[in-house]
């Protein structure tokens, strides 16, 4: 399957945005994190990302159909974060996911290190980001009695 990254503009936010309802609502459902789960956020905080200064809104393309989206935030251009990465559930468990990765990892061969952060309880997710070579940073925050996000941390190796 072949797997693009398209810079998102301003006319994407609505299918973006209903693309992230439809990847983060089931986590809603489990979790009951209203408070941090994109599908609970506004068609406004879709527009700023896509219009972010530091940083890019990437729409996630499968065989040439819209299937997800990433967001790559930096400072100081050498430390970046990933947040969101959402892929809608049919299109999960396909290896999308880990070429989006290697994709972004790609387009900016200048950084020093990669972030992001997950929910805990999610195996499969901790699982990917693991398998692609980041690691706890030991740093966790509670949400609610369901839901605790865990952070991680990939250091790149300089030439």
């Amino acid at each position: 399957m072949e797997i693009n990254l398209v810079k998102a503009k301003d006319n994407d936010a609505q299918a973006i945005f209903n693309l992230q309802v439809a990847a983060f609502k089931p986590l809603l459902e489990k979790y009951k994190d209203d408070e941090i789960n994109p599908a609970n956020e506004s068609m406004e905080r879709v527009l700023k990302r896509i219009n972010r200064e530091d940083g890019s809104f990437f729409k996630i393309v499968a065989s040439n159909k819209l299937v997800g989206a990433i967001c790559i935030s930096w400072k100081e251009e050498t430390q970046f974060w990933i947040s969101p990465m959402f892929i809608l559930p049919t299109f999960q468990g396909k290896g999308i996911a880990q070429k989006v990765i290697h994709l972004v990892e790609e387009m900016y061969p200048q950084a020093v290190s990669w972030e992001l952060a997950t929910i805990a309880e999610e195996k499969r997710n901790c699982y990917l980001y693991e398998k692609m070579g980041y690691k706890q940073t030991g740093f966790s925050k509670k949400i609610n009695d369901c839901t605790t996000l865990i952070y991680y941390k990939k250091v790149c190796q300089t030439s």
